[in-house]
């Protein structure tokens, strides 16, 4: 079912990142870490629908979305910091496999963080966020999307990774079996993942190399 929601609030947060806060269809029911298929309601973009994870709780009173803008991708991304109050945007149903199975060790990489935005908030405020420890990569310090609000948030563990840059206190590189291992991943840990399709890959293969059963994986399915 396609449902057009009015744009009630955008803001700028930092490394090009967006916070949409819009309109909520009635009934419109969700579990955090689920997305929808997103498209702008203007001329020559009503058909361009993108996935995109709802970082609002299901018993908000409003739908909310973090997006990620590429500026230089020229696509959907790309119009968000365009987008003014009253706008429409078009979403459908939620879908999606990624939700709180559990404590595990969360494995984000870039706009791959939004599904986890919503459970690491629900259990924040729980005060259950000591469950799980987020590992959190993406090319510099300025691109780690939301990384002050979960480094300060109380009990949950942060690892930061970064490729591009060397910073104190934050892992350099890429995620490799090494560095899962050397921050408490076994075969026996619940993993979740989620970021681009490359690191996705990489980060399985250590996984598999580790031993961590399928089962104990929690990802978007190809």
């Amino acid at each position: 079912m396609t449902h057009h929601i009015a744009l009630e609030e955008i803001e700028a947060l930092t490394g090009q990142v967006y916070r949409l806060r819009l309109e909520k269809p009635e009934g419109f029911n969700f579990v955090p870490g689920q997305a929808t298929d997103v498209a702008i309601d203007r001329e020559g973009w009503r058909d361009e629908e993108r996935p995109f994870t709802f970082t609002s709780q299901p018993e908000d009173p409003f739908l909310e979305f973090t997006i990620k803008s590429y500026p230089d991708h020229e696509g959907v991304t790309a119009q968000i910091p365009t987008l003014r109050k009253g706008e429409h945007l078009k979403i459908g149903d939620p879908w999606g496999a990624i939700r709180d199975e559990g404590p595990g060790v969360i494995v984000a990489g870039g706009a791959g963080l939004t599904p986890f935005i919503p459970i690491l908030r629900r259990r924040i405020a729980q005060g259950t966020a000591g469950e799980i420890t987020l590992i959190q990569a993406d090319k510099d310090w300025d691109s780690l999307i939301l990384r002050e609000e979960w480094h300060s948030a109380r009990d949950l563990r942060t690892v930061f990774v970064l490729e591009d840059e060397a910073r104190d206190g934050c892992e350099h590189g890429r995620v490799t079996r090494e560095l899962l291992e050397k921050h408490g991943v076994t075969g026996s840990t619940r993993v979740y993942v989620c970021g681009p399709p490359p690191m996705e890959e990489a980060v399985q293969k250590a996984l598999d190399g580790i031993g961590v059963d399928g089962g104990r994986i929690i990802h978007e399915a190809a």
